[in-house]
């Protein structure tokens, strides 16, 4: 889940739809292929390469299949995510964006903004489907005024990954992991070289906006203000408060003592240098759990996954999901068009795909029954590790700190987060840089906001 940054003001009323109006943007009638000559294509973009778009091809394919003669989904790669919300725009302004698109968590306020999409709420009240079987810690992300407005899909949450071996090897107990950042670094004081430990540094993690967003959330803090963007439009973050002050705090110190390693804000350096076992502890996504776990049979050591830490002892709060959803365009779309990217949203999140999904990738499963199937049954008894993500997903409570921030410019406020971890870092006050960053974000959010009244 890469970050993005995009343009400070998205003057959407450009786009079309900016002023409040629709074009078309409703659901159709439920009876709207009936009269459909021969196939109704549909388009779908979509972010997903390597693994994850093989997979992704083999859904498509079923789908396609089971709807031979009426529906065809033709996938295409739109790059990575920022890349996709980027030829979105010029879609938008040539009225020519896809039937189904994936777009990021983060983009989601952007997406409502554009008017452009058919928000799912409208299908699922037309048909009175049954959404039970979804997860609703992940659906309240994509949910404001308890409308969802897109169909997750690839889902992931973070955990501490720990190298149980470098544990006992510095005479920890790895059934007693850490539990919030105090704990972290007094394992970390026995675990780092520095202080004749068996790993380079106890531990490490890449300088990613995410992660101090995850921090916020299990201190039950919301990221930005107006109920995190939920009971008004949001104008500003928070995370130059206290809580995130005393993450940045700690992160600094813990890189300055030499118990924590600054391995930059490029992800797979962390990643790697976890996987060679130079670093003891990582915070990283569930989805790197496959990889971490074929790294460990290789390496002769042994994985531990558990819960995302919280700042301080007592705490009850949860991390929130990542990943991104999918979106139902309508705006000069045909209602044929629309009816039969509602059946393939609807293939994608059925209990079976997504326990193909879940087994083929590594992302969570948005589909509570999807857990049932017997693949994924096999799955999880092969990565026991996996069921402690389920079990975080499961326990943590759905509040507006856990739901996300609904921001306009939350690309460019994740960006500005890892600017001011990264000044300080290298030595910079963490206050002031944070401070600094946050005052960035909100003259870009006023931009932001002014474009879309």
């Amino acid at each position: 889940m890469p970050a993005a940054v995009a343009a400070t003001s998205l003057v959407l009323a450009a786009c079309g739809g900016g002023d409040g109006s629709s074009d078309g943007s409703g659901a159709p009638k439920a009876d709207a292929l009936k009269d459909a000559k021969g196939v109704t294509t549909v388009s779908f973009w979509h972010a997903m390469d390597g693994k994850n778009a093989q997979v992704l091809t083999q859904l498509v394919n079923e789908f396609n299949a089971a709807n031979k003669g009426k529906i065809e989904v033709k996938p295409t790669y739109a790059g990575k995510y920022d890349d996709a919300i980027t030829k979105y725009k010029a879609a938008i302004q040539s009225k020519s964006t896809p039937d189904v698109i994936q777009i990021y968590d983060i983009g989601t306020q952007f997406m409502i903004d554009a008017k452009q999409a058919v928000p799912m709420q409208e299908f699922i009240d037309r048909d009175k489907m049954d959404v039970s079987d979804l997860q609703p810690n992940i659906t309240g992300y994509y949910s404001v005024d308890k409308k969802l407005y897109s169909m997750p899909f690839n889902t992931s949450m973070p955990l501490l990954y720990i190298n149980k071996t470098l544990f006992k090897k510095a005479g920890l107990d790895p059934e007693k992991p850490p539990t919030n950042l105090d704990e972290i670094r007094t394992a970390a004081e026995k675990l780092s070289k520095k202080n004749g430990g068996p790993a380079d540094y106890g531990f490490g993690a890449a300088i990613y906006g995410w992660l101090l967003e995850q921090f916020m959330a299990t201190s039950g803090q919301e990221y930005c203000n107006q109920g995190n963007g939920r009971t008004g439009r949001a104008t500003e973050v928070n995370f130059a408060q206290d809580t995130n002050v005393a993450v940045t705090t700690w992160w600094q110190k813990m890189v300055k003592d030499g118990l924590a390693a600054n391995t930059g804000r490029d992800t797979k350096a962390a990643q790697a240098a976890f996987k060679s076992g130079q670093l003891a502890m990582n915070l990283e996504s569930t989805g790197q759990l496959g990889g971490y776990s074929e790294a460990a049979k290789q390496g002769g050591w042994e994985l531990g996954a558990v819960n995302y830490p919280h700042v301080k002892a007592g705490e009850t709060g949860g991390p929130i999901i990542g990943g991104a959803s999918l979106w139902i365009n309508g705006a000069n779309h045909k209602d044929a068009n629309k009816e039969a990217a509602w059946q393939f949203v609807k293939f994608m999140v059925d209990p079976k795909s997504q326990a193909t999904w879940h087994t083929g990738t590594g992302y969570f499963p948005n589909s509570k029954g999807a857990l049932n199937q017997p693949v994924d049954v096999e799955y999880r008894k092969n990565n026991p590790l996996f069921d402690v993500a389920v079990k975080q997903l499961e326990g943590t409570q759905l509040n507006t700190a856990t739901q996300g921030c609904l921001l306009g410019v939350m690309p460019q406020s994740r960006k500005a987060s890892e600017d001011a971890l990264e000044k300080a870092l290298n030595g910079a006050d963490p206050k002031q840089a944070m401070t600094d960053a946050a005052t960035s974000v909100a003259s870009q959010a006023k931009t932001y906001n002014d474009s879309v009244k």
